[in-house]
């Protein structure tokens, strides 16, 4: 197929051409003029996720850090600032339901993405999801903390399950910070993140918790209870010491 260059240089289409040209450098202008950021700069931690403070988590003991071995996967994570530490509750009663747990935190420092949810990651590795509900956290401390914080829960089951499995479920809590903000699901993050127009940078972080190291796992009224109380350990001291200072 051949094409006319005459039809370029058309008076129509040069003059449609310069509106669109002026057009956009006028946007580009308006967008500076106004303080909007459509591109974001890197918001790093305050201290590296791997430099929390195991002698914070009173009652929790680290029982073991667990490390992402395969890059494949580490890539599909999306972030390298991560921890997925098994914590136990030296507070609840011997092979209790809630006795032990993961605390698997991934932190994002630029917006572009929200990758990495539960609902994903473990119907990817053979697992059914079999619940998924809304949860209103009551969230805590004896140092002033206190929020109402949504998140979701979670159960999923193995495909693979055997007898000593008891159908291989478990309950997974997990919710997102986003700037100042906290959020529920990926969709209210991505929202959160998409309405920060003025701010040179922005960043999220998922809190998750896996009740998948007993044998027996907790119902949801146990996860959530025992979700609430390692929620008010941990989210104070990422706020405090881990996050940045949103406010600055």
């Amino acid at each position: 197929m051949r094409y006319n260059i005459r039809v370029y240089l058309q008076p129509a289409f040069l003059i449609c051409a310069t509106v669109l040209a002026t057009a956009g450098a006028g946007m580009s202008i308006a967008i500076k003029s106004f303080g909007v950021y459509l591109k974001k700069e890197p918001l790093p931690l305050k201290k590296s996720l791997d430099l929390l403070d195991e002698n914070d988590l009173g009652p929790y003991k680290v029982i073991s850090k667990l490390k992402i071995e395969n890059e494949e996967i580490v890539k599909a994570l999306g972030t390298q600032d991560y921890i997925q530490w098994i914590l136990e509750d030296t507070d609840a009663a011997a092979n209790s339901a809630v006795e032990k747990c993961m605390l698997f935190i991934t932190y994002y420092q630029l917006p572009d993405r929200v990758p990495h949810v539960p609902e994903e990651c473990y119907t990817g590795g053979g697992f059914q999801r079999l619940a998924s509900d809304r949860v209103t956290l009551g969230i805590n401390n004896n140092a002033g903390f206190d929020k109402k914080i949504q998140g979701k829960h979670l159960v999923f089951g193995s495909t693979k399950a055997n007898l000593w499995q008891r159908g291989g479920k478990f309950p997974v809590l997990y919710l997102f910070k986003v700037n100042e903000d906290y959020a529920a699901s990926r969709e209210e993050a991505r929202i959160t993140l998409n309405k920060n127009l003025f701010c040179k940078s922005s960043y999220f972080c998922k809190v998750e918790l896996v009740f998948n190291q007993t044998l027996i796992p907790p119902n949801k009224e146990q996860a959530v209870k025992a979700g609430e109380k390692l929620l008010a350990v941990i989210l104070p001291i990422l706020e405090t010491k881990h996050w940045p200072d949103w406010e600055e």
